[in-house]
């Protein structure tokens, strides 16, 4: 579980991974067929101008999708073409929630004003009694082919006569209710579960079933402590990483 505060800012991907992320599209393009070798990793440092370091962070990530496999004396492999990107999340601040935001795409299939079933409301921690708007739909990558995750939202009774969400958005849908109804999200609760893949989630999310995956739960609340927001993801374990960032403030005594 952690907690963090809100900001607009975007980081670009570091270089590595702008260079894996070419290396598969040339891959998947048929520039580098499967069986076919890679440039050795000197020659690509002279092709694209980067380090070697930056070529095998780079070749690192694409053996751990096992997109190429490595074979001293011989080279790296391509072994399979890619078809899709997996998406790295990195947090180290609630301004990360938005950038997963706008780096991503979540494509709504139905929103519902539901009464929670028992195992629902002890989820969300409220009575069963109440009626929420739930929205699920696919989240995926930019120029993914697959999904990165199934999202379930629940949204409190009061704000669930929410408009503005539509089909396809890049918006968090927090800040669609923070703009609509005029407050502000104070705090941010992350829950984060191995499971394996139901044969429904797995079907819906194009991979294996019993697939090995991620839970990743954030509550969302706002200044009064109220729950205004839970949104559930669930991760093919092979299409999303989560990275982690924590800071020490020394100060010079």
């Amino acid at each position: 579980m952690s907690t963090s505060s809100l900001s607009a800012s975007l980081r670009p991907k570091p270089r590595y991974v702008q260079l894996a992320t070419t290396l598969m599209q040339e891959i998947e393009s048929g520039r580098y067929p499967v069986g076919a070798l890679l440039p050795t990793e000197f020659e690509l440092c002279d092709q694209f101008g980067v380090s070697r370091f930056t070529v095998r962070e780079a070749i690192k990530l694409l053996v751990q999708q096992g997109v190429i496999t490595r074979q001293a004396g011989v080279g790296s492999r391509v072994q399979a073409a890619p078809v899709s990107i997996r998406y790295t999340q990195t947090m180290s601040g609630l301004e990360d929630l938005q950038q997963y935001a706008d780096q991503t795409t979540l494509v709504i299939d139905r929103q519902e004003i539901l009464g929670l079933t028992e195992s629902l409301a002890q989820r969300l921690q409220v009575s069963a009694r109440e009626t929420w708007l739930q929205i699920e739909g696919l989240r995926f990558a930019s120029n993914a082919n697959l999904p990165i995750c199934h999202t379930a939202v629940y949204i409190a009774p009061r704000f669930r006569s929410i408009s503005g969400i539509q089909m396809r958005t890049q918006r968090p849908i927090y800040a669609i209710l923070e703009e609509a109804f005029g407050f502000k999200i104070k705090r941010v609760e992350q829950e984060i579960s191995a499971l394996t893949l139901s044969s429904k989630m797995a079907q819906r999310l194009k991979t294996k079933p019993r697939a090995s995956g991620l839970w990743v739960c954030r509550r969302y609340y706002d200044e009064r402590g109220d729950l205004i927001e839970q949104a559930e993801n669930t991760h093919p374990a092979d299409r999303f990483t989560y990275k982690e960032v924590f800071q020490r403030d020394v100060t010079s005594r």
